[in-house]
């Protein structure tokens, strides 16, 4: 019997990718009632098959070896097509990206343009722009990605970006209906589960949790899946396109993508998005500095 279990947990163990986690199929009820996510609702019942993710975001180290292998050039990295862009001063059509740029006093929160910049420069291996670049940081989250960057990682890894059920669902780590993805207390024990803001969004964050930005992967606790890292740090792309509610129909030209976790910028105070039934969206040509991703792959069924 002995010998026959560990020959079932060899091959168990060969037929999870590395760096992954299987995720079981089941049932799940998804989205929000929450008033301040009206797009995510209806609350409804979604059925998966079983897949595989990747235990933590994709790391800076990660990512310099899906370079080096394939030469590819992000998004952030090439100057912007004058043709994609009609009308815009020559002079904007520089490679870049959004770094959030925080003001030195208190601001109102209706404008959200007001504390982010476009840095000529800014790119995955300069995260704040000239003169940032990734020394100590391996194991952070890459950022700057845009969402062909993204899809490009992946599909080299053998893999793709998940749908957004497929990251709710996992996000939630098999504690269906609650706050968030550890259950509903913010700070059970008064431990920190996730790298948010604290302080006086977007003016003044104090760190209370450790970090002032993004967090290595796994600095905090795993979820009941053994994930780490899906709420807060950085944002995370999903393949669906973004549509203002659950019940809206399918986009026919969709402009935005789907987002999903959060990140080290969402605060109680405007953007609690870190809540498993929370939700973002983004331009797929646009990366900032608080935006990763994480690959899943298909599970095969026997």
């Amino acid at each position: 019997m002995a010998a026959l279990l560990s020959v079932l947990l060899c091959v168990a163990a060969a037929a999870r990718p590395d760096g992954m986690v299987r995720i079981p199929g089941g049932t799940f009820w998804m989205g929000s009632d929450d008033p301040a996510f009206p797009d995510a609702r209806p609350v409804h019942r979604v059925t998966l098959n079983g897949f595989f993710m990747d235990r933590t975001e994709v790391t800076n180290a990660q990512f310099r070896r899906f370079v080096v292998a394939t030469g590819h050039v992000t998004v952030a990295e090439r100057p912007p097509r004058a043709e994609d862009y009609p009308g815009a001063p020559p002079e904007n059509l520089v490679a870049g990206s959004l770094v959030f740029s925080p003001p030195a006093a208190p601001i109102s929160l209706g404008d959200a343009y007001a504390w982010w910049s476009y840095v000529e420069g800014a790119d995955w291996k300069h995260p704040t722009g000239p003169g940032s670049d990734l020394r100590g940081k391996d194991t952070h989250p890459v950022v700057h990605v845009a969402y062909e960057d993204a899809a490009a990682y992946c599909a080299w890894a053998g893999g793709r970006l998940p749908t957004e059920a497929e990251f709710e669902y996992a996000e939630r780590g098999g504690l269906d209906r609650k706050r968030y993805a550890w259950g509903d207390t913010f700070r059970p024990a008064g431990k920190w589960m996730a790298n948010t803001f604290q302080g006086h969004f977007p003016h003044e964050n104090t760190g209370e949790d450790g970090f002032l930005a993004t967090a290595p992967v796994g600095s905090f606790p795993a979820n009941g899946f053994g994930l780490y890292d899906m709420a807060g740090n950085v944002w995370e792309w999903c393949s669906d396109w973004y549509r203002p509610g659950y019940d809206a129909p399918p986009p026919s030209g969709g402009s935005e993508r789907v987002q999903k976790g959060g990140s080290f910028l969402c605060s109680d105070q405007y953007c609690a998005r870190y809540m498993p039934g929370g939700r973002g969206k983004g331009e797929p040509d646009t990366g900032t500095n608080h935006l990763g991703f994480r690959c899943v792959k298909q599970e095969r069924r026997r």
